[in-house]
């Protein structure tokens, strides 16, 4: 049962991120700066013409690892999930931003198209705000629900009706 839920949480999370990357053309636009996590994991990996189905791959996998972690402390905290899920991921963004300057200084694609200096870049850090924002919904709204079913299976005839009367 617990890696089942590991696995829901894993796939929440995947889910979350491969939403974010789908976004990002958006928000390019909106924010008029290039950069992209895709284009960010994808040539970091490879420098040939499948880089963006590995940046997916490499985003995907993060966000399960994220949605893991995230399960694991929703399970010991007494925090809305959607909260938690947003604070989090704005968490995760705030402390790890300033590893930008490693990418500044030496990703192979640094300068290329979707890979733009990040650490002075006030519009990078925006839309690197705005997606997390995104992700910690995404992944916050998902796992709620899971667990609205996961009430709505367990108990009495009329304690499982009144869950999923909750849920909608």
């Amino acid at each position: 049962m617990a890696t089942r839920k590991r696995l829901r949480a894993a796939a929440a999370g995947a889910a979350a991120a491969t939403v974010w990357g789908l976004v990002e053309p958006i928000d390019q636009r909106i924010f008029r700066c290039d950069y992209s996590d895709i284009a960010l994991l994808g040539r970091g990996a490879t420098r040939g013409p499948h880089w963006r189905t590995a940046g997916f791959a490499l985003h995907a996998l993060n966000g399960a690892v994220f949605g893991v972690a995230f399960d694991a402390v929703r399970r010991r905290l007494a925090v809305e999930p959607r909260r938690l899920a947003l604070a989090m991921a704005l968490a995760e963004h705030t402390c790890l931003y300033p590893l930008c300057y490693f990418v500044d200084r030496y990703h192979p694609a640094r300068g290329e198209e979707g890979v733009p200096p990040l650490l002075t870049n006030p519009r990078a850090f925006a839309q690197a705000t705005a997606r997390h924002a995104l992700f910690g919904f995404v992944l916050g709204r998902l796992v709620r629900d899971e667990g609205r079913h996961d009430e709505a299976r367990q108990g009495s005839r009329p304690r499982r009706a009144a869950a999923l009367l909750r849920s909608r």
